[in-house]
């Protein structure tokens, strides 16, 4: 990169105060977020993200929070957030893909950073790691994605070997590695990864409540019959998403049961059964419909987590889920119904035998799981320790956080 294309960078993106220099004895850091799965509708990565800016900025202001993720230009609005001109993906639901690794680098370098997140191994991911290198800062990589799953699943199955060495050789080099769940910790360490562990993701148990549910609101402007057993599902109109499967199922079934997708239902055929809502960018109206609804289905048995399960849980709703994958680590028949396949005749026997339950008394233990086991505070908490200790030095080793 030239050194004028270097110098109109830092124009865009430095704060407009030098930044001052940390106290000593501070326990403050400046982090940097960087992804490339952050787009106006996006799923569980930028809903990460943006729980963790407001945890920070409530209870840990002394922690400098950035975000740096693709845009429409480059330029930083002064609120710690930063974009980086990228071209859109056609046909991919707003997200951009980074084309320039030097020109992200210098972002990130000119930042100032004392630790970096990646989201993800592409472009962000590795300039994250060669700032990190330059800067003598550490850098963790967050994993939110099987990329070798994914390739296998778009793609096929000659895909996933090479797309596996191309992910394994990147997490490698990171200092330290979070995973979600068990099943990608397990993904990770069959990678050769070693300094890992594992922190699941959290929801907001005052945003997804029962209290803002309004059932007979919703069903009337669905044109639906109380006697309608509605499912829902909230998140991108993705493949990996199987929603092919939870719409054959729920058709399999027939009355009273209806599927709800929410943000879902792009690419889905019209059908009877499915009702098809636009991407929900109001979280309160997106807790309101889902605290509407009787119960949360999903698909996906490759899961990496799964937020949206959580949300569901935590606005009084039992899951319908597979058994495996993240999705199996959070689900049991306490509070749902985990399904022994993903298939349309799998799910419809697991949606049956739900409904065949004290549906009431499932739904109470679901709402007490969220409160107890899943709020955003233990997972920030432990992230900032980890944080903490990668800036201090001390650790090069895995640390035991709390899943």
């Amino acid at each position: 990169m030239s050194e004028a294309t270097a110098l109109r960078l830092a124009e865009k993106v430095r704060p407009a105060a030098p930044l001052a220099p940390r106290a000593e004895g501070s326990a403050g850091f400046r982090l940097i977020d960087t992804t490339m799965m952050y787009a106006p509708k996006s799923g569980g990565v930028k809903r990460y993200l943006m729980a963790k800016r407001a945890w920070l900025e409530k209870r840990r202001p002394d922690i400098e929070h950035t975000l740096v993720v693709p845009g429409a230009r480059t330029q930083a609005d002064g609120s710690g957030l930063v974009t980086i001109a990228a071209a859109r993906l056609p046909f991919g639901n707003g997200y951009r893909m980074p084309a320039s690794l030097a020109k992200w680098e210098t972002v990130l370098r000119l930042l100032q950073p004392d630790i970096i997140e990646a989201g993800d191994v592409f472009i962000p991911g590795h300039a994250a790691l060669e700032a990190g290198e330059a800067l003598g800062v550490p850098v963790v990589g967050f994993c939110h994605t099987d990329a070798a799953a994914l390739a296998a699943l778009h793609f096929g199955e000659w895909a996933e070997a090479p797309t596996f060495n191309f992910w394994a050789q990147a997490y490698q080099r990171f200092d330290h590695v979070v995973a979600p769940s068990q099943h990608m910790a397990g993904r990770l360490a069959a990678a050769g990864v070693q300094r890992l562990s594992i922190q699941q993701l959290g929801v907001d148990t005052e945003l997804f409540h029962p209290s803002r549910g309004d059932r007979a609101r919703l069903f009337r402007r669905l044109g639906l019959s109380p006697e309608t057993r509605l499912l829902v599902f909230a998140g991108r109109p993705a493949r990996e998403k199987n929603i092919d499967s939870m719409v054959a199922a729920v058709e399999r079934l027939g009355a009273p049961y209806k599927l709800l997708l929410v943000g879902a239902g792009k690419d889905v055929m019209p059908s009877d059964s499915v009702i098809c809502l636009d991407y929900e960018r109001d979280p309160v109206k997106l807790a309101g419909v889902i605290a509407s609804c009787d119960a949360c289905l999903h698909a996906n048995e490759n899961e990496i987590f799964g937020l949206v399960v959580l949300e569901a849980m935590a606005a009084g709703l039992p899951v319908v889920g597979s058994k495996r994958g993240g999705v199996g680590e959070l689900i049991d028949e306490t509070v749902g119904q985990p399904a022994e396949s993903v298939e349309p005749a799998g799910l419809a026997e697991a949606i049956e035998a739900l409904f065949a339950r004290d549906i009431g008394e499932i739904s109470k233990a679901a709402r007490r799981r969220a409160e107890t086991r899943h709020g955003w505070d233990a997972t920030f908490e432990n992230l900032t320790r980890l944080y903490g200790e990668l800036v201090a030095g001390r650790a090069r080793a895995p640390l035991a956080l709390t899943a």
